[in-house]
């Protein structure tokens, strides 16, 4: 009974399934296409027919006030049935097949193989081709067929790799936390649970989760860049502007939107590098394109003319006799050569290099390095930082803190144990409370544990040793009335209490903080002796410049003071803010960190400026600042282009004042979490690519505002899940790494790009003079296939595996890649332009006159081999030339990169595999010891050409290379478009 029971259960179930899931779709009066569709156009006039705002909420079943409900697990299983969600599930990852598939998907990729397949099938009809005697039809079509299929698999587990790389970083990403409403319940969920409907609420510092439309609250103001490229912000509001794209961040303002699209429907960031990088890829094939129309062009012009040769020479399709077929296998073989040139220009290659460039870097800075990237592209906008924001605490310094020394009125006190001991009863009982009451750390008796921020602690054990404090016992006698809680505006913290022993007349309070603030709230202070004394004007001046000393004596400096009164005054449980008595003074030594100096010289030899940001008065900011190199020893408050500020007189600034002093400014003091902010959005106005360091929940706007947000191991969650990398060992040592590898990625693609460019120009103008020329094209479909294979892939691994080295942070490096800079420097042009003459002018020699110069003859079989061979020589040379942009001496620590070398030999071998051993499938000659000599004798000539070519000066700015080629790609789109 209960078998058959459960059956029917089971089988109702899945009968059930499409319908449930039919239902689901028909619950909303909206489709998901459209929302993506309206987001992502940003279309106000569809917004409008929909009912604007308010209609989609409606269609969506949610509210502003109330958001959506979710009482029951249905509704959710209903929302992400009809419109998917943020959380990916195993089932829908893409798997190696499906990047097979597409592969093999992609247009040139299907012509070639649908050439192929005709030539099989032509073939097996028994027709005889003079088109390409070098291979009998058969050989060529499975050549071409193995070609294609390890083009395919090499891309397909490229992209699969990448695949898996980054998931693991969303999944990493996924643990960020959002407010939405739900139920008229504002709540914090993780990022991945966001549904189609939810309602966000936004504020400073946030970056939108998903698309959605703007509900209400005051006008956003976004940070589009990342998806659009355009500096500057951009107003969302209820009525023009409405939409908000997922990864865009909040600069300005606050509000709540109504979610969307979420999942994969979501509009993605691009980073800076990947757009640029897409549009020189773009520009390339644009190139790439018009030089294959103009050959198709030659052809048929050739065709219609009657002018068609064979490689001997021979005219073809003269007279009636000509058969269909051959006509048809003329024509496929035209198809196949112009799309293999353009496979060829297509640099495919340039994004699979730039990801095996982070893979790699992300690697190695995570197991070596101590350094965990939560975020590709953080590698990339690192390595183009030019300001670094840093907090002291944790960072700069060691944050193992103690209490250094004690002033007890005018007098240091801290040496002298037998004071302790002999410190007058009620002023040793008042330290006692103000320690252990006004407080947020603890004291484990048992096991000695303190817990607490690392100035609690620091205050604690020193109370605990010296002032043999009991905080259990101080705290059964004490009743706690109201607390004030420190915070970063305020500086200070405090606590109403009452003695159990006074019955309940006296009100105490308590009163711990900077120096500076606390001193302020005095009228009087206890000298060491015990005794009350009036602090007048001058007594002020006296502290200021005792507490003036400590700051610069790198002591943060923390003072006590202390109040009582009648419980029948009318204070109304607030703590009292005047007329108090200072208890002391405590100067807390944090040390600098060991290898910070060194660091901080290392970053400004890079031309990247260190700024530190802290809540520290100005004189121990300012002595930090210059024991680390920030700040040097003769550099006053406001001298030179060093500036000491506080934080309240930069908030002060007239907005065109800030962004006229923002550059000199070192070191602010006394400064709040939106003055962090305001520096950082200053500092990006102008056009700097901000890199900020911070531990605390309060940097987090600052953190999510900066271009690469960088946190510490003992930082707080949520400085952790605002930053897109965590410095393991909390040392700043670690920023320098970042930014080496940084570098060393944006070096490594410029390598890549510069080699690949350099084949293609070659294999373009070569493949164009030709075909006008009369000739057929320079190389054969298998030997540009092969060379577009072995280059664009192991070429490119190759140059994108090598480490970074000291002369990428020296001064004499070009400065950090910001966002207007050229994609192709000058460098670049320099280097690209002689290599491709030179191979250029050799290959159209051995083109025309080569059967001449090597006395070969039977349709030039041989003269064909030397050029292929000779052209890949070519780009093993010049990829040595490649691996160093500026420095002469290619083959420095070329040795100590061993995929480098070993990707060098597995070409040399395959190229001898495929001219010696593949004849019949590859169409080539084998080739005698003289003749690979004479290929590698005219290889190796790029060697000297390219350290001539580095003692060329390059002219600063953009030079007559990058202005010709722009103007060349311009005229290109030009005659594309008519």
């Amino acid at each position: 009974m209960w078998h058959s029971g459960s059956f029917v259960t089971v089988f109702s179930s899945v009968a059930l399934l499409p319908i449930y899931k039919k239902s689901a779709k028909k619950l909303f009066q909206i489709h998901q296409p459209t929302l993506v569709q309206l987001v992502k156009d940003k279309d106000l006039a569809e917004l409008q027919k929909l009912g604007g705002v308010d209609g989609v909420a409606l269609a969506l079943k949610t509210s502003a006030d109330h958001g959506i409900s979710i009482s029951d697990d249905d509704e959710v299983a209903r929302r992400r049935e009809s419109f998917c969600s943020t959380k990916r599930r195993k089932p829908i990852t893409k798997g190696f097949l499906h990047y097979v598939k597409e592969g093999f998907l992609e247009h040139t990729i299907t012509i070639l193989m649908v050439c192929a397949l005709l030539s099989l099938v032509l073939e097996g009809l028994g027709i005889n081709s003079q088109v390409q005697v070098q291979q009998s039809g058969l050989i060529n079509g499975v050549g071409l067929f193995v070609t294609l299929f390890v083009i395919v698999a090499v891309s397909a587990i490229a992209n699969y790799k990448q695949q898996k790389q980054f998931e693991r970083i969303s999944n990493a990403n996924n643990t960020t936390q959002v407010d939405v409403v739900r139920g008229g319940r504002r709540q914090q969920i993780l990022i991945s649970e966001i549904l189609v409907g939810d309602v966000i609420c936004l504020k400073i510092g946030d970056k939108v989760p998903a698309d959605g439309l703007f509900l209400r609250g005051g006008p956003l103001q976004l940070d589009e860049s990342c998806m659009t490229g355009v500096i500057g912000h951009v107003e969302v509001n209820h009525g023009q502007n409405p939409f908000l794209l997922s990864g865009t961040k909040v600069v300005d303002g606050y509000g709540c939107m109504v979610v969307t699209s979420v999942g994969t429907n979501t509009s993605q960031e691009t980073t800076p590098l990947q757009a640029r990088l897409k549009e020189l890829t773009s520009s390339i094939c644009k190139g790439g394109l018009a030089v294959n129309l103009l050959v198709l062009v030659v052809f048929v012009v050739r065709y219609i003319t009657g002018n068609t040769k064979d490689r001997n020479g021979n005219p073809q399709f003269r007279g009636s006799d000509t058969k269909f077929t051959k006509i048809l296998k003329f024509v496929m073989q035209i198809i196949v050569d112009v799309v293999t040139i353009l496979v060829a220009a297509n640099p495919a290659g340039l994004p699979m290099a730039m990801t095996l460039s982070f893979v790699h870097a992300i690697k190695r800075m995570k197991f070596a390095d101590k350094v965990m990237v939560k975020k590709l592209s953080a590698c990339e906008i690192m390595g183009s930082a030019t300001t670094i924001c840093t907090d002291k605490t944790g960072t700069l310094t060691m944050n193992q803190m103690r209490v250094a020394k004690f002033w007890q009125g005018k007098e240091c006190l801290l040496e002298d144990r037998a004071y302790y001991s002999s410190m007058a009863p009620n002023l040793m009982e008042l330290f006692r409370e103000g320690t252990a009451l006004n407080t947020t750390g603890s004291v484990y008796e048992a096991s000695g544990e303190i817990t607490g921020s690392q100035t609690e602690k620091a205050i604690l054990a020193w109370a605990v040793k010296e002032l043999n404090m009991d905080m259990e016992e101080v705290a059964r006698n004490s009743n706690i009335l109201h607390i004030e809680a420190f915070n970063s505006e305020t500086k200070r913290s405090g606590v109403l209490t009452k003695r159990n022993d006074d019955d309940g007349s006296v009100l105490h309070v308590h009163w711990k903080g900077a120096a500076e603030v606390i001193l302020a709230m005095c009228s009087s202070y206890y000298d060491s002796s015990g005794t009350v004394k009036n602090l007048d004007d001058n007594q002020k001046i006296e502290f200021q410049q005792i507490i003036e000393g400590l700051a610069a004596s790198s002591l943060r400096c923390i003072a006590f003071a202390h109040a009582s009164y009648a419980d029948d005054e009318d204070s109304n449980g607030q703590l009292k803010k005047d007329g108090l008595v200072l208890l002391g003074l405590v100067g807390i030594k944090d040390p600098c960190r060991p290898g910070a100096k060194k660091a901080v010289d290392v970053c400004m030899s890079a031309g990247v400026k260190v700024k530190m940001i802290t809540g520290d008065n100005v004189f121990t900011a300012k002595a930090i600042a210059t024991e680390c190199g920030i700040l040097r020893p003769d550099h006053d408050m406001n001298i030179g282009g060093a500036q000491v500020i506080e934080g309240a007189e930069f908030r002060n600034y007239s907005p065109q004042e800030r962004m006229k002093k923002v550059d000199k400014i070192c070191v602010m003091a006394r400064s709040s979490p939106s003055d962090k902010l305001l520096m950082v959005q200053c500092l990006k106005q102008k056009g700097h690519v901000v890199a900020v360091i911070g531990d605390g929940t309060n940097d987090s706007p600052a953190l999510q505002e900066a271009d690469i947000g960088l946190s510490i191991m003992q930082g707080t969650e949520d400085a952790k899940d605002s930053s897109d990398i965590v410095l393991l060992n909390d040392n700043f040592l670690s920023v320098v790494t970042v930014l080496k590898w940084g570098r060393c990625v944006y070096n490594n693609i410029e390598k890549v790009i510069q080699f690949r460019l350099t084949v293609n120009i070659v294999a373009l103008v070569i493949s164009f003079v030709a075909t006008v020329s009369g000739e057929e094209v320079a190389f054969t479909t298998l030997e540009l296939l092969w060379v577009n294979l072995i280059m664009d892939t192991l070429g490119a691994l190759a140059l994108a595996s090598d480490k970074p080295t000291k002369e990428l942070l020296i001064q004499k490096q070009p400065p950090p890649v910001n966002r207007t800079e050229p994609f192709i420097t000058n460098i670049m042009w320099r280097n690209i332009l002689p290599q491709a003459l030179y191979q250029i002018s050799v290959f159209l020699t051995l083109k025309f006159v080569g059967k001449s110069i090597f006395g070969v003859g039977v349709g030039g079989m041989v003269n064909e081999t030397m050029m292929f061979n000779t052209f890949v020589l070519c780009q093993v040379f010049n990829v040595f030339n490649s691996r160093m942009l500026e420095q002469k001496n290619v083959f420095k620590g070329v040795l100590t990169n061993r995929l480098f070398m070993g990707i060098i030999c597995i070409i040399i071998v395959l190229q001898v595999v495929m001219v010696e051993f593949m004849n019949k499938v590859a169409g080539t000659k084998r080739l005698g010891w003289e003749q690979w000599s004479f290929c590698i004798g005219i290889a190796a000539i790029s060697w000297p050409i390219g350290w001539v070519v580095k003692c060329i000066p390059v002219p600063e700015g953009r030079n007559l290379f990058a202005t010709a080629m722009e103007a060349f790609l311009s005229y290109l789109k030009i005659l594309l478009e008519m």
